[in-house]
């Protein structure tokens, strides 16, 4: 498939591929039309529920869904989740992620990739860009993030952080390990 725009992965496909190159049972939460890697099986929200601000890529959706409920997958099964400016959705993103961390075996990894909301508020004011309404962790961020897995939260060891912030871009990438 050819990728038909510049969402939000293309921005940070150049570090993940390295960790799942190799791997081969993963998952995409909330792809919007651009996979991670051809492999991945990629689940969004049903396609009469979705907003869309633009196609930004010709992937098939595989699954669609609420990334709450894997309800698909028994635990441990796969080995990484990758999900794109998703999580911030969740007003509450603990028991997202200890979904999450269910389907995926020890050793797998998770890796999200997600806005810092200091920064891309700061993007919005500037550039005139409507903010995101559908963001309901109004302090996500690197420093939170890190935060929680390694002072909140057991389990997972952090094998990558990286803050993705510029003029154009306001995220962050994490990558996990469960332990």
């Amino acid at each position: 498939m050819e990728f038909s725009g510049r969402g939000e992965t293309q921005k940070i496909k150049h570090l993940v591929i390295p960790y799942i190159q190799d791997l081969c049972h993963g998952l995409d939460i909330g792809f919007g039309g651009d996979s991670i890697f051809p492999s991945a099986i990629t689940l969004d929200t049903p396609i009469k529920k979705r907003i869309y601000f633009g196609k930004v890529g010709n992937w098939p959706q595989h699954l669609q869904g609420f990334a709450d409920n894997l309800y698909w997958f028994k635990d441990g099964v796969l080995d990484y989740i990758y999900s794109s400016h998703c999580l911030e959705d969740f007003e509450n993103p603990i028991p997202v992620i200890n979904e999450w961390l269910r389907v995926i075996h020890p050793k797998g990894l998770l890796i999200l990739y997600l806005p810092d909301e200091k920064a891309y508020k700061e993007i919005c004011n500037k550039t005139g860009q409507p903010y995101n309404l559908s963001h309901k962790n109004h302090d996500m961020s690197l420093k939170w993030m890190i935060n929680f897995f390694t002072e909140k939260y057991q389990g997972v060891k952090i094998i990558f952080s990286r803050d993705i912030t510029d003029e154009d871009k306001y995220g962050f990438l994490i990558i996990v390990e469960k332990q």
